[in-house]
């Protein structure tokens, strides 16, 4: 058994406690433990001593007696211990961030944002909560992509527990243009990345250190499946240099390469507003024309961003890079042509 499991079943029965107010008797809460974790059995002692460790740590949970017969439910203390007190710009700041969280709807995350929303909202005073609701009015948090993972809640809770638990993962998972294909991984972390989820995770048949650790995109993940199989996860790894100076999900590389593209005066206030890369430079030419110089690590990175500039953006450097936007423009000219 895996040295944290115990942790992880009890932080689990705890959080479905949480959302009932009548309590669960043991065959309730041993049927929604072994869906929500995705166990392939769970015996009822096991989970009494679960209950019993969670007593003895100093949690309000107890047994009553109900109609339904035996049921374990939390007490008054339990939804007291971490009782805190909100001013109403903290309550702005907490509605924003529950906003920027959207495309996590459909996930336990969004779950836990918005169970946590509503308690907030109810422990607050109601001075504190109107204040809140006339200053709200003058802040909005606009154009984030409609994006729900609800169909994607067991692959999620799999991937979480195979990170937590050091588990290998078999999975179902398709490529860009290629058919999909059962695949083992070792799983190491969770990004959000604008709308889209993906995983850090480390092909398990791939033994070259540098190529194994992989960005998979959860979107192509139709199947996952906790395996008795335990990985180490590497020492050294660490997100911040694996991603370097990326300014997307893709991986960074240790050389860089300077890319020069040439702006319309337009476009100049666009990069200039919103910029690509923190050690860009930007040097006005004309009166209607200015270069950009980005150091890109990895070509998707910043070939994406110069398309969609069209016409007010020009590649001038690297050449065989040009090239390329310059074969990708003119099929795009043949999509319109009559």
């Amino acid at each position: 058994m895996a040295r944290n499991e115990q942790l992880i079943r009890q932080h689990k029965i705890m959080q479905i406690l949480e959302r009932v107010r009548f309590g669960k008797t043991i065959q309730e809460l041993h049927d929604d433990v072994i869906e929500e974790l995705g166990l392939p059995s769970l015996h009822n002692r096991t989970l009494k001593r679960d209950l019993e460790a969670l007593q003895a740590a100093g949690f309000d949970v107890d047994q009553h007696d109900s109609a339904r017969g035996k049921i374990w439910k939390l007490g008054p203390l339990a939804k007291t211990t971490t009782r805190i007190s909100f001013s109403s710009t903290e309550l702005i700041a907490l509605a924003l961030g529950r906003e920027l969280m959207h495309p996590l709807s459909g996930t336990q995350f969004g779950s836990g944002i918005e169970t946590f929303w509503n308690k907030v909202k109810e422990e607050v005073p109601a001075t504190v909560l109107s204040h809140y609701e006339k200053y709200r009015k003058t802040f909005r948090v606009q154009g984030l992509p409609i994006k729900s993972y609800e169909s994607k809640q067991g692959i999620i809770k799999t991937i979480n527990r195979g990170i937590l638990e050091h588990r290998v993962l078999e999975v179902v998972y398709q490529s860009e243009n290629k058919p999909a294909k059962t695949r083992k991984i070792e799983p190491y972390e969770v990004i959000l990345f604008r709308s889209s989820l993906y995983t850090i995770a480390a092909a398990h048949e791939d033994e070259d250190e540098k190529s194994r650790v992989r960005v998979w995109k959860l979107d192509r993940f139709s199947k996952a499946t906790i395996l008795d199989e335990w990985f180490k996860p590497p020492e050294d790894l660490d997100m911040d240099e694996f991603f370097g100076s990326s300014q997307t999900i893709f991986r960074s590389s240790d050389d860089e390469t300077p890319y020069k593209i040439k702006l319309t005066s337009r476009a100049t206030v666009w990069v200039t507003e919103e910029p690509w890369h923190p050690e860009q430079v930007i040097e006005k030419i004309s009166d209607t024309h200015s270069v950009l110089t980005v150091p890109v690590s990895n070509p998707r990175n910043i070939l994406p961003k110069i398309l969609a500039l069209g016409a007010d953006a020009e590649l001038l450097s690297p050449e065989d890079r040009r090239q390329e936007l310059k074969v990708t423009a003119k099929e795009m000219v043949e999509h319109y042509e009559d």
